[in-house]
């Protein structure tokens, strides 16, 4: 009888491997594949552009015992494509996966510098994993995330040292079959940077840059919405 557990990351982020939800969930499964999981990484918006992807995408989602979701957070909900995956989900939950009892972990990371922006996308997951019949493990939840940006943490240094704890919780959690902790919550909810000036003052920065590099710069006080 193979017992070995099998785990989904889903990625909700159009940005795909180089996003903080790459990056954040990606942490947890290299620890898991550690102790023997079995993984498996899937693009949400890569498996909605056709009816086979769809398929496949539920296909593989019946036969885990966890899924791992990781998405940005979009004016203060989940982006339309994980929306829409939540849907087909539950237009086409199986017996089988009902009887196992899957279990769902939500990860959402917001550009705001306060995590406590994606409280309302963590509760739709949970309502969404309850009228599943989904175990919901918990969920985290980041600010700042744009400090991240795709980058790997162990290149961040000192500022993901909590990010990486939380984590590390978690992964401990998932392997000992236990929800989440507290403190792994505390510890993900944690500011990246020493004070909400200097992150907003390096985003602008970063977005002056990009301004810059599209050769956008003089429309950046542009109001087309007036």
């Amino acid at each position: 009888m193979n017992n070995t557990r099998k785990v989904i990351l889903l990625i909700g982020s159009p940005r795909g491997v180089y996003s903080t939800s790459s990056v954040l969930g990606n942490y947890i499964l290299k620890k898991l594949e550690e102790q023997n999981f079995k993984t498996e990484v899937l693009h949400i918006h890569s498996q909605l552009k056709s009816q086979s992807k769809r398929e496949q995408l539920l296909d593989k989602i019946e036969n885990v015992d966890l899924i791992l979701l990781a998405f940005p957070l979009y004016v203060d909900t989940l982006p339309a494509p994980v929306i829409r995956t939540f849907e087909l989900i539950a237009e086409n939950i199986s017996e089988k996966q009902q009887e196992r009892t899957q279990k769902l972990i939500a990860i959402v990371n917001c550009g705001f510098p306060e995590a406590s922006h994606n409280r309302y996308a963590l509760a739709t997951c949970e309502q969404f994993a309850l009228e599943t019949g989904m175990q919901w493990i918990g969920g985290l939840s980041l600010g700042m995330g744009g400090a991240i940006s795709g980058k790997s943490l162990d290149k961040l240094g000192g500022m993901v040292t909590n990010v990486k704890k939380s984590l590390d919780l978690v992964s401990e959690s998932i392997i000992k079959d236990e929800k989440i902790s507290e403190k792994a919550i505390e510890y993900m909810a944690k500011p990246l940077l020493p004070s909400k000036w200097l992150y907003t003052f390096m985003g602008s920065i970063s977005w002056r840059i990009q301004a810059l590099k599209n050769k956008a710069y003089s429309k950046l006080n542009d109001t087309p919405f007036i």
